[in-house]
């Protein structure tokens, strides 16, 4: 059985990781793009607008705010790489929609698990949220915790990691 590489970006907000996500994507011929984020106001709906047009229709789209083990499960069998964008913003959502408050959740450990064999080479984006101040309330701590968690973990798996900063890319691993 082939081993599909898996790559982690991460970065501050508008620092470029969606774009190098997509540069890394583009010598493959056929792509899967997994979207974490909801339309649920009027600014996320356009952010969501400019995305799916920076992917100029080169990716099938899998929209999955919630089960995200289940969308790298449904990835057609014929896909040479898919790009899942963002890791935070699907925290965010599993906070939100499932009330998410520890490491040991058990949607955690299934999206871990699925990265050990992935059904294709897969690129993971997802925003460096411990590099600023302690937030002041519990929540938003819990949020960057569980964030950095998540990186970690998914960091550890990758065969390749890299952090975005002013749009230029730098290889941690």
């Amino acid at each position: 059985m082939t081993k599909h590489k898996l790559t982690l970006i991460t970065g501050g907000a508008r620092s470029g990781k969606s774009g190098f996500a997509l540069d890394l994507a583009a010598p493959y011929a056929v792509r899967v793009f997994i979207a974490t984020a909801q339309a649920l106001d009027s600014e996320m709906a356009e952010r969501i607008r400019r995305h799916k047009a920076e992917r100029k229709g080169q990716f099938s789209t899998i929209e999955e705010p919630l089960d995200l083990a289940g969308a790298v499960s449904r990835i057609p069998g014929k896909t040479d790489i898919a790009v899942i964008d963002c890791i935070t913003v699907w925290l965010g959502n599993l906070m939100h929609h499932q009330g998410i408050d520890r490491e040991d959740a058990p949607c955690f450990t299934a999206f871990l698990d699925v990265l050990s064999a992935p059904p294709c080479d897969l690129v993971i984006v997802t925003n460096e949220v411990g590099s600023g101040i302690v937030p002041p309330d519990a929540m938003s701590r819990l949020f960057r915790d569980l964030a950095g968690f998540l990186n970690r973990k998914i960091a550890e798996t990758a065969d390749d990691v890299y952090l975005v900063a002013c749009g230029l890319s730098l290889k941690l691993k």
